[in-house]
């Protein structure tokens, strides 16, 4: 028997997430773990109207081309997959790893080498979001690898999961919207503002936004979501920040990250561990080293760090900048194949000041 929550969430991402409508192409991703979560949104995608194509993940199968595989055959992007990305009308993507730390030790220049390979489907997926054209949407599936990380077990994370995706099981969908408005009066607020400024332990970071909207993410882009962000204007941040919450990017984990960020780039980095892994990503492209993102989170139902970057962005009372590329649609311009998002506590004392007008104190927004 399927779980009831696996449906409910199916609904609400074809439904409210990415609006499915008769006639839509729509891309499944994800991995065998997650067939419960595809099955569902299979059925959904057809009730819908619409023409669903499952595209399933085979843990592991990949490292061979890492291993074995020619610097050709490695940066080769097939012809179906650029054609999905370029026409498809949605696309949701499921991640369900069985390892996460599965793809810490492959060869670190040659998964380089192919993250650099989709600088220009990552480019062509966030021009059509930005236009309207891609409807797109990142969520998760509980497995054993995530409640390892979150040191829960499974049961316990699946209750997590589920509670931060679907916080009202009788109307999920309402409850988004809810989210959504609260969001949107922030976002309303700080349009016009010029100057942003975070304090806190550990971070003391400037940057203007002149031209720059703030976002709402409300649930269309990602499941569980919460989080409102912009892209600062590209030369103008300063400061340093040390990142509270460990991060695990591409399979690799780091900890203890500090930054020291000059005109928009971060001038010096170190980390307690992963330092080696953060610097060559640091130098993967040229624009690797800009700050592309500044965002607030505010999902409330999500407390604590899992070591998941699509949870723990959202966790109320934080903050985080991302590494790399930026977003077209909060007026961003930098290009990268890295977009790798650090998150930092502010629940104790940190605050957010707009042109001198403290907005955020103690982990909570006070318009």
């Amino acid at each position: 028997m399927i779980d009831a929550r696996v449906e409910k969430m199916a609904e609400v991402i074809t439904g409210y997430c990415t609006g499915v409508r008769p006639g839509d192409k729509v891309a499944i991703r994800g991995g065998t773990l997650a067939v419960p979560l595809i099955r569902a949104l299979y059925a959904e995608v057809v009730r819908a109207g619409a023409y669903p194509l499952p595209l399933l993940g085979v843990e592991g199968a990949r490292h061979a081309l890492f291993e074995h595989g020619s610097d050709e055959q490695i940066q080769f992007i097939h012809d179906p997959m650029r054609r999905i990305f370029e026409t498809y009308d949605v696309i949701i993507n499921v991640d369900a790893a069985a390892n996460t730390k599965a793809g810490s030790r492959l060869p670190r220049e040659k998964v380089a080498l192919a993250q650099r390979a989709t600088t220009e489907i990552l480019q062509t997926v966030l021009s059509r979001y930005e236009k309207g054209e891609l409807r797109w949407i990142e969520t998760i599936y509980p497995t054993q690898a995530y409640a390892q990380d979150a040191s829960m077990s499974l049961d316990q994370y699946e209750r997590f999961l589920f509670g931060a995706c679907l916080p009202d099981m009788s109307d999920p969908v309402a409850y988004c919207k809810n989210l959504s408005a609260q969001q949107q009066k922030a976002v309303d607020w700080l349009q016009g503002k010029k100057r942003i400024r975070v304090e806190g332990a550990g971070v003391d970071l400037r940057m203007e936004i002149t031209g720059r909207p703030f976002v709402n993410c409300d649930g269309k882009a990602n499941l569980p979501d919460g989080e409102i962000y912009t892209c600062p204007v590209e030369d103008s941040i300063e400061g340093y920040v040390k990142v509270s919450y460990p991060s695990v990017y591409n399979g690799t984990e780091v900890r203890g990250v500090e930054l020291r960020i000059e005109r928009g780039r971060v001038s010096e980095a170190k980390a307690e561990k992963g330092e080696a892994y953060l610097l060559e990503m640091l130098g993967l492209d040229q624009g690797a080293r800009q700050v592309g993102e500044f965002a607030i989170g505010t999902n409330e139902g999500i407390t604590e760090a899992t070591g998941n970057t699509l949870l723990d962005e959202k966790i109320g009372g934080s903050f985080h900048i991302a590494l790399g590329a930026s977003a077209p649609d909060a007026g961003g311009s930098n290009g990268s194949a890295l977009h790798w998002d650090l998150v930092t506590d502010l629940k104790a004392g940190g605050r957010i000041s707009a042109d001198g007008e403290v907005f955020y104190e103690g982990g909570k927004l006070l318009l």
